[in-house]
């Protein structure tokens, strides 16, 4: 029996590792291998036509490279990458190469290990205690994860986030901007100390990290300091709609920044921020009668259903209706915006849904994260998420709204057109 097709599985009384995981692991590596060997079959069949002074295939297989371990959520399996040889290119010609975009060159962990490295770190997991924490999915000998190996990685996504802080901006245009102030649950160098973040939506609809930094809760200097940094590395003209929660320090820094642009409350703030003020036997009711605020069809439904809500709430519950009517314009700005965009402009979900599993405003943890270390964090989270991110529904709707069209209720204003 050939020895690469059979698995040595470990004895049921040792503890460190089951059966079942050996044998993932096994199925792991053979559908790796058979996926390198598939991916190097195509490149050579490209290229098959190719031939040298000889007359012979040019690309031909050249046994492997050496054998090389990844770490992977299942634990380390061992990979081997077939290796292809050029036999020599016209005189001057460059060597062909073949690189693998399943099992890249450096690639020493996958993708899923790198994203939970920071996601741990922003729970709270210190250096040290990484091994630990991790010895359940990598094994109990899981080599290059020592506290000098995470050190040197924050090093190195530190340096990373820096160049990005720095990146030109000059050319772009960003039609919608989501923003928010994000808590988490392990401390900052100051107890008040959150990151900002700027998530923009392009002329095509394409959804990119913007702006992150740190701040002093979500105060005007510090919102401020980010949009004109901004403004200085090339992002001249604001966003038509900026969509946030009721902070005021974000919004006073707007309009002396990019002061063209519109304002958007987020409705789910919103929507807690009102029930928040009302008793819980109530809050059901109150929560559909809200609901078909801002699901109604038209700005004039939506405006019958704001006055009813403050008939029926405003005599007992002024402080929820306050809270309500203070906001009315900017909850109600998106009626001014092409409807395909309406679920995405409502609300700050972007945000929201990127750091739902991290951000938590009131538990602290003992641990205590120096500026540098947590912005780094957010910045790979960040980056993992981008690649996940949906583009806008109705993406030609976006150069209207560039170019000034004038929308009601949703739709382009004919009247206006001629």
């Amino acid at each position: 029996m050939d020895e690469d097709n059979v698995v040595s599985l470990r004895r049921p009384d040792d503890r460190a590792e089951d059966s079942l995981t050996e044998v993932l692991r096994y199925g792991a590596r053979t559908l790796l291998a058979q996926a390198i060997e598939a991916e190097v079959a195509t490149f050579l069949a490209a290229y098959a036509e190719l031939v040298d002074d000889a007359g012979r295939r040019r690309l031909v297989r050249n046994g492997f490279l050496p054998e090389r371990t990844i770490q992977t959520g299942i634990g380390p399996v061992a990979v081997r990458q077939p290796r292809v040889r050029d036999r020599g290119p016209a005189a001057g010609g460059a060597k062909i190469q073949f690189t693998s975009s399943i099992l890249p060159r450096y690639l020493r962990r996958t993708r899923s290990l790198e994203e939970l490295l920071p996601w741990l770190y922003l729970k709270g997991i210190s250096s040290g205690d990484f091994a630990e924490a991790l010895s359940a999915l990598l094994g109990p000998n899981a080599p290059g994860l020592s506290a000098a190996t995470i050190n040197r990685l924050k090093e190195a996504w530190q340096a990373e986030l820096a160049a990005w802080q720095g990146r030109s901006l000059a050319g772009k245009r960003y039609v919608y901007f989501w923003v928010d102030g994000v808590y988490f649950n392990a401390r900052l160098d100051q107890e008040r100390q959150c990151i900002l973040v700027v998530i923009g939506a392009d002329e095509l609809g394409r959804k990119e990290l913007v702006g992150l930094t740190d701040g002093y809760r979500e105060s005007e200097q510090s919102w401020r300091e980010l949009l004109v940094d901004l403004r200085r590395r090339g992002l001249e003209i604001g966003p038509e709609l900026a969509i946030g929660d009721g902070n005021l320090g974000f919004w006073k820094a707007l309009r002396q920044v990019y002061g063209a642009a519109r304002e958007q409350r987020c409705w789910v703030h919103k929507t807690a921020n009102v029930l928040n003020k009302l008793p819980k036997g109530v809050q059901a009711k109150a929560k559909q009668h809200l609901h078909g605020i801002w699901m109604a069809e038209t700005r004039e439904a939506a405006a019958a259903a704001f006055d009813h809500f403050v008939d029926a709430y405003g005599a007992k519950y002024d402080q929820a209706t306050a809270c309500l009517v203070k906001d009315r314009e900017a909850l109600l700005a998106f009626y001014d915006f092409p409807a395909e965009h309406w679920k995405h402009v409502r609300t700050t979900n972007p945000v929201e849904s990127t750091f739902a599993t991290v951000r938590l405003r009131t538990t602290k943890t003992k641990g205590c994260l120096s500026r540098r270390t947590a912005l780094a964090m957010v910045f790979r989270l960040c980056l993992s998420a981008q690649r996940r991110w949906r583009r806008l529904d109705g993406p030609t709707r976006l150069g209207d709204v560039v170019s000034g069209v004038r929308f009601v209720d949703g739709e382009p204003d004919i009247q206006d057109a001629a």
